[in-house]
């Protein structure tokens, strides 16, 4: 072994080069902007958008999720098999740089924002090689958390990594491809399981908010489809009578600060969206303290709940965030406040729990419009209508939820801290292989 000289890399193999990642590369070339409006499902062209490779692709793929009609894009710049793709752009700065590699064989269309390195190395190895924890470690150096993240084509390429033989290339590689998808199956294991917790979170939501707690109580129709039948001494009561309807801050990503008043918009509702009752205390954004002379309107209260008004699928219309805490927050942009009518006494931790609920939120989807955004309005929540037991009821089943909700989370948290543990275990194994400190048996 010897000194890489480069710290992240620490010790290599003696007959292992250090490079820059510019002097491996044929070309480093951008991709040109296709838009959400040049996706078609029909399209003739396969093609990659830089926000898909945090979301939709895992190391490396063969096959586009999306497609568009290279007519409508005025510059052409394909990637093809053994290119890597970098997502030039992020939210994190941990993860900025994203690279997946392709190893299809249709020409594919790259989006704005996506870094493409072509090469004449082992595809697999380079793909893994800049993936790496220590190649991770040169992308974010130096950048600061803003609204977004970015990273350019001269960045990527002054990234040192530690290249072997091609012929140990292709070793590592396999070897890495194996133990890889094993540790993604342990992974895709876990997931199943949260998946089926959150099923049963969802049915057992479901259930006492339609039906209660007491199975021995007389029921009657509730001549509502998205209910049956319910409990006789229930009631069901339209959602305008018992909240009035407002908007959020008109505000957009360039107006948030790092230090101010606590908001929360809608597209934190989608991202933190996780079936609870309880903020998460990262969920919040900050918008400059001017607001509070004009926008009053738009703070929102404990036992208040925000929605957001739009949704990139069918699924997202209806998520929401209750308000559990005395803060002062606003409620962002693209967001429907409700706020109690006090004539009317509800616990609206009840109520929260039924809007958890996939009964519940049938209403709203099966007015929601849109194709590639879906938009709910506040007409559309105000036509919606709630199941309304006793007040004490009402506490009994918040209480209860709370109880159920907190066991089957922390069974799901557990799960997550095993996938955690699996994918730092990957990047270990990753990183200790792409740099020679493990040999391949």
């Amino acid at each position: 072994m010897k000194n890489s000289g480069i710290e992240w890399i620490g010790e290599v193999p003696n007959s292992w080069e250090i490079r820059r990642t510019k002097y491996v590369a044929t070309s480093i070339f951008k991709g040109y902007g296709i838009t959400k409006e040049d996706i078609v499902t029909d399209g003739d062209t396969p093609c990659v958008r830089y926000g898909e490779i945090y979301t939709k692709y895992n190391i490396s793929f063969e096959d586009c999720k999306t497609r568009t009609n290279k007519s409508n894009i005025a510059i052409l710049q394909y990637f093809h098999f053994g290119d890597i793709l970098f997502a030039g752009t992020g939210e994190l700065v941990d993860e900025i740089g994203k690279n997946i590699v392709y190893l299809g064989k249709e020409k594919c269309l790259a989006g704005g924002d996506i870094i493409v390195l072509r090469h004449k190395q082992n595809p697999i190895f380079l793909n893994y090689a800049l993936y790496a924890t220590c190649s991770q470690i040169q992308k974010s150096r130096g950048k600061a958390k803003l609204k977004v993240v970015h990273i350019s084509a001269t960045e990527i390429g002054n990234i040192y990594i530690a290249l072997p033989s091609i012929v140990e290339q292709r070793q590592i590689a396999a070897h890495l491809d194996k133990k890889c998808a094993a540790i993604d199956s342990m992974v895709a294991n876990q997931q199943a399981q949260i998946e089926k917790l959150k099923e049963y979170k969802q049915s057992v939501i479901t259930e006492a908010v339609t039906k209660g707690l007491d199975p021995s109580v007389p029921m009657k129709p509730s001549g509502v489809e998205w209910i049956g039948e319910v409990p006789a001494k229930w009631i069901i009561q339209p959602l305008k009578c018992l909240f009035s309807f407002g908007k959020g801050l008109p505000i957009t990503k360039a107006d948030l600060v790092s230090v101010g008043i606590k908001v929360i918009s809608y597209g934190q509702i989608h991202a933190k969206y996780n079936k609870s009752t309880t903020i998460d205390d990262k969920l919040y954004r900050y918008v400059s303290e001017k607001y509070l002379n004009t926008n009053n309107d738009s703070i929102v209260h404990k036992g208040d709940f925000i929605f957001a008004d739009t949704s990139e699928d069918v699924e997202g219309s209806g998520d929401f965030i209750y308000i559990d805490k005395d803060d002062k927050i606003f409620a962002g942009y693209h967001s429907v406040i409700l706020k109690n009518r006090y004539e009317y006494k509800t616990n609206n931790k009840y109520l929260a729990y039924l809007f958890l609920s996939n009964n519940w939120k049938s209403q709203l989807q099966s007015r929601v419009s849109g194709i590639k955004v879906f938009s709910i309005s506040r007409g559309m929540l105000a036509k919606t209508s709630v199941l309304l037991p006793t007040l004490s009821e009402q506490q009994q089943i918040a209480d209860h939820l709370d109880k159920k909700c907190a066991e089957i989370d922390k069974l799901i948290s557990v799960k997550q801290q095993k996938i955690e543990k699996l994918n730092e275990y990957k990047k270990l194994l990753i990183y200790e292989y792409v740099t020679g400190k493990k040999e391949v048996g």
